[in-house]
């Protein structure tokens, strides 16, 4: 395995790292966007051994920073965000495709990773998988059941909701830092596109997607027939927090990635 860094971009505003395999035998990058306002390494350098371990399987890989965020400065264009990550995520492609001759690309995300990553995988026809870590899911009336039953029959749960209720209304509201998810008819259409376009994709959500996600066949319950789609693969990883923050869930999380790839995409196919 080797590493490199680069200063790249359309305004050599961008910094990565590309992790080069012993040898390339095949056409596919992989590609690791930031998790939040997180460095490049991800939370408990999660993004390092990620890379580390796909190289060492065959695949290039490129952990960057998007514009302004960790050693990423500004591309100074007037652009949305959106417009911003997706031309970001053009120059990682172009990257990648110069020093490993990468010309379809998997994309990971973990959380507003995993936004982007879905937007990425929208308007790119060189994307042919994408990982989401803890994406896009909606509340459903299953989730409600699965949620509210037990702390309904359970009397001292009701005590604790009530005081913290009463407490909080006492409180002055503190800001709220989020990803606000668009609806769920638009969500559903653009993975219906995806699919018909080839794309191969993983959903993975971890025990700290609780507040929005608590049971694996949840999936289904949100986008339906996506959810069946022979191309789909979906986890629910219930022991891990949001941001993998013990060994054995890092462990467990790459294994399951590891294992999807090699299934999905194998580094030594050149389709």
């Amino acid at each position: 395995m080797q590493e490199h860094a680069y200063r790249f971009g359309r305004a050599k505003h961008l910094v990565g790292m590309v992790g080069l395999p012993p040898s390339l035998s095949g056409n596919i990058g992989v590609i690791v966007l930031n998790a939040g306002l997180v460095h490049r390494i991800g939370p408990f350098r999660l993004h390092v051994e990620m890379t580390r371990r796909l190289n060492a399987c065959g695949y290039p890989t490129l952990r960057f920073d998007l514009s302004t965020l960790g050693d990423s400065g500004a591309s100074s264009e007037s652009q949305s965000r959106e417009q911003l990550v997706c031309a970001d995520a053009a120059d990682a492609m172009a990257l990648l495709s110069e020093r490993a001759g990468c010309t379809r690309f998997v994309l990971i995300g973990l959380c507003s990773g995993a936004v982007n990553a879905h937007r990425v995988a929208c308007t790119d026809a060189r994307i042919v998988g994408a990982i989401f870590l803890d994406g896009y899911a909606y509340r459903t009336l299953g989730y409600r059941v699965r949620h509210y039953l037990p702390r309904i029959l359970n009397p001292a749960r009701v005590f604790r909701f009530l005081t913290r209720r009463l407490h909080s209304a006492q409180q002055v509201d503190a800001p709220v830092f989020g990803v606000d998810f668009p609806p769920v008819t638009q969500v559903r259409g653009d993975l219906q596109d995806m699919l018909r376009r080839g794309l191969k994709l993983c959903f993975v959500y971890s025990g700290g997607a609780s507040k929005y996600f608590n049971h694996l066949r949840q999936f289904r319950e949100c986008f339906g027939r996506v959810g069946t789609h022979p191309d789909v693969s979906v986890s629910f990883l219930k022991e891990a927090d949001h941001t993998y923050i013990l060994a054995v869930d890092r462990a467990h999380l790459l294994d399951l990635i590891e294992g999807w790839l090699h299934r999905n995409l194998p580094a030594s196919t050149s389709a």
